[in-house]
């Protein structure tokens, strides 16, 4: 039995500092060795583009920042079945996650969902780069990523 596809989708707007660490981890994983079976996407800010993206795969792996009121760098992963699972909103790209979500799965294309969130403290407009604290959590938000999408891509089977 083949292997699904595996997309990993890193999230945020990087002209506003610490909301960006999704696309951040999506850039630095592009230099790791990936199963064929999987797929990394900077998602941008987005949207119902990346619609199509996830109907086409088994499984998706997110990655994106939240105000969740804990430390700045926290990461956790949690899988989301629903659209109100998602992290609070942090601005306008996260109504359309969820709006993306709910999308999915009204037309039966949603796949399983694993999302890794890293904790922000604030927005910061018109900043390109990272926290110290987020900074330093990048390599492990990296590592834990490539980790699970390496995992899902071996015991993702086509359904």
């Amino acid at each position: 039995m083949a292997a699904s596809p595996v997309l990993v989708l890193g999230v945020g707007n990087v002209l506003m500092g610490d909301e960006g660490v999704g696309v951040h981890a999506v850039r630095e994983l592009e230099s790791r060795a990936w199963p064929a079976n999987v797929t990394l996407l900077d998602g941008g800010t987005g949207g119902f583009h990346l619609l199509s993206h996830l109907a086409e795969c088994g499984r998706v792996l997110m990655i994106d920042a939240t105000l969740d009121g804990r430390p700045p760098g926290t990461v956790s992963v949690i899988e989301p079945r629903y659209a109100s699972d998602f992290p609070r909103a942090l601005s306008a790209h996260d109504i359309g996650l969820k709006d993306l979500v709910e999308s999915a799965a009204l037309i039966g294309k949603l796949p399983k969902v694993t999302l890794i969130t890293i904790s922000v403290a604030e927005l910061q407009p018109m900043q390109m780069t990272l926290s110290p604290e987020v900074a330093s959590a990048l390599p492990r938000v990296v590592a834990l990523a490539h980790e699970l999408a390496t995992e899902l891509a071996s015991t993702s089977p086509t359904p």
